[in-house]
This record gives structure tokens, sequence and C-alpha cells, in this order.
């Protein structure tokens, strides 16, 4: 029987893989990958970002904040499982492979969850120095993917592997009855 797979799921864990890739070597080389470092020129982008989100800024890395490339740590397990899935799902048609995928959706959404929970645990203290504008620009909007999308994957993924584990304990319900006979 072959693996149910949704092309979306799929392109979202194939499309994210690299995005995550970037995302962590900033926070990995870092100061190197900032403003100002020699590899910055891979990250230009995040000059913006490191700004907004002061995570990601100098303050942070000076005074030893490693919430950063903690859920740096957790992107890179995220990532893996993701591709897991694609292999497991796709090329070697695992029946278990929605449990990998949900797994991995889970964790991205807890994350992003935990991510956003923090600032407002401590009153914004990343990003509350941001206008309105571009805090919806370049944080809520960018960060908010993280949690839309992920949350979908694991409603969608939840549903089937809830109707698998319906029609194997249907099925298993039958055959223990026809063995009683």
């Amino acid at each position: 029987m072959a693996v149910k797979t949704h092309s979306w799921i799929s392109a979202w864990f194939l499309l994210t893989a690299p995005i995550i890739a970037w995302d962590v070597g900033y926070c990995f080389m870092r100061p190197r990958s900032m403003e100002g470092g020699d590899l910055h020129w891979i990250w230009a982008p995040y000059s913006i970002y490191q700004r907004v989100d002061l995570v990601y800024g100098v303050h942070a890395l000076e005074r030893g904040d490693g919430f950063t490339n903690a859920q740096s740590l957790l992107n890179v397990i995220e990532t893996l499982l993701n591709v897991l899935y694609l292999y497991t799902a796709h090329i070697a048609q695992w029946p278990p492979a929605p449990l990998v995928g949900f797994t991995a959706a889970a964790m991205t959404l807890s994350k992003t969850v935990l991510y956003w929970a923090q600032e407002y645990y401590c009153n914004y203290c990343a990003v509350g120095h941001n206008s309105l504008r571009d805090l919806i620009q370049y944080w809520i909007i960018p960060n908010g993917f993280w949690i839309v999308i992920p949350t979908f994957i694991v409603i969608t993924l939840w549903k089937d592997l809830a109707a698998d584990l319906t029609l194997a304990n249907r099925v298993s319900v039958k055959a223990a009855s026809g063995k009683s006979n």
C-alpha cells in the first residue's frame, strides 16, 4: 500500500530546507556572519533582521544569550526530520512516514510558538523597539508562516494518522473475531 502524501506538505519540507540551512548558518557562524563580519556577504539580508529581532543581533551574542543557537540546533533536527519524511514517504514508501512528518511539523510549530511566547513574556524585549510597520513586515509575517503552515501540516497528518490507525484497528478487530469462531 502506497504512503499517502500531500504535494503541498512535501513542497514545504523541500523548499524550507535550504532556507533553514541558511538561517542555521547565520546563527552558528556569528559574529562572522553578522554585519561587519568577513562572511556577512552570504547573509546580507540579515543586516536588517539583526536590527529588527535583537535575538539575532550583536547584543544577544555579546551577552552570551544561547536561545538563538539553541533554536538553530532544533532547526537542524527538524530539517533532518523533514528530509527523512521526504525520503520515507516518496522513495522508501515506508508506512510510518506520516508520523515522521507530523513530528517534524509539531516540532517546528511548538518551537515557533515558544519563540513568540518568549517575546510576549519578556515584554517584547527583542522586537518591541520596532515600528508597527517594521514589526509586521519583518517579524510577524515572515515568522507567522512558521506557525500557520506547520499548523495545517499537523492537522492534515493528524487526520491521516487517525484514519490509518482507525482502519488498522478495524482490521485487527475483524481478524480477531474471525479467529475466535
